[in-house]
This record gives C-alpha cells, sequence and structure tokens, in this order.
C-alpha cells in the first residue's frame, strides 16, 4: 500500500533539527492564507486541529493532518514533502532555518476490481508540476 504523505531525506534532516530546537512537531497542509497550500510545521500543541482536519499519516515521526476542503482536491495524490531554499511564512517552524517546507505531489492511481481496465478505456495523461514552474506561469499568460 502507497503512503498518502511521504517526505524527502533533505526534508528529515531540517525535521530532526527542528525536532532538537522545539521537541515533537506536527504537520498541516492548508488550503489557502497565509502561505498558500504549503505545509505548515508546528510544535506540538501550537496548532489545533479540528473536526474537518484529515490525518494523512506520519513523516519522519510527526503527524501529518490536512484540511478536509483540501483533502477533497489532493485525494488522487501522494503528497511528498520536501524541503528548498527561500523564507517561506513567518508561523511555520523551518521558518528562520532560511528554508521552507514545499509540497511536492504524485498521481495515486485507482485500481479497478482484478485489475480490469473497461473497455476502450484510455487513462489520461497527468502531469504534476510545482506552482512556481515556468510552464505553469506561461500557460497563465496566454
Amino acid at each position: 500500500m502507497v503512503n498518502r504523505v511521504e517526505i524527502t531525506d533533505k526534508a528529515i534532516e531540517i525535521v530532526e533539527r527542528l525536532k532538537a530546537q522545539h521537541g515533537p512537531l506536527m504537520f498541516h497542509q492548508s488550503g489557502g492564507c497565509c502561505d498558500g497550500s504549503s505545509p505548515m510545521c508546528y510544535p506540538v500543541g501550537d496548532f489545533r486541529v479540528g473536526p474537518q482536519d484529515v490525518l494523512l499519516g506520519q513523516i519522519a515521526g510527526c503527524e501529518f493532518y490536512i484540511g478536509a476542503a483540501q483533502f477533497e482536491y489532493w485525494r488522487h495524490t501522494q503528497l511528498i514533502i520536501d524541503v528548498v531554499p527561500g523564507r517561506g511564512s513567518g508561523f511555520s517552524a523551518e521558518a528562520p532555518e532560511g528554508v521552507r517546507f514545499l509540497t511536492r505531489s504524485a498521481y495515486l492511481p485507482t485500481r479497478r476490481p482484478n485489475n480490469s481496465t473497461p473497455r476502450g478505456h484510455r487513462p489520461a495523461r497527468r502531469e504534476f508540476v510545482q506552482a512556481d514552474d515556468p510552464r505553469v506561469r506561461r500557460a497563465v499568460r496566454r
């Protein structure tokens, strides 16, 4: 079974450094406000998880939640938490480190009974790109 959320080795290094500073951590992937849909990292207890949050799994020993509305958009994807240089939101624990967590995604294929494919069905080609990918900017400008 494929995990719904994974983390890169570089991001694990940052999480371990943050754990040493702040203690246990948790992540929340929201759908807007502040840093858009960037994953936010908080010391456990600094962010209240509500009934509309979905626990996707654990990464680097930290629980990872996503807002239910956002989950509806991302439910066919595996979230891959990475880290990149730059300053993200001031609310997320990694902000003072000069890096920010970033969500990448991979399509989670759905399986039909007995791995069958409906007659005449041609799977759609899907490609996921980052919001800062130049191809996205070109598409928006047209």
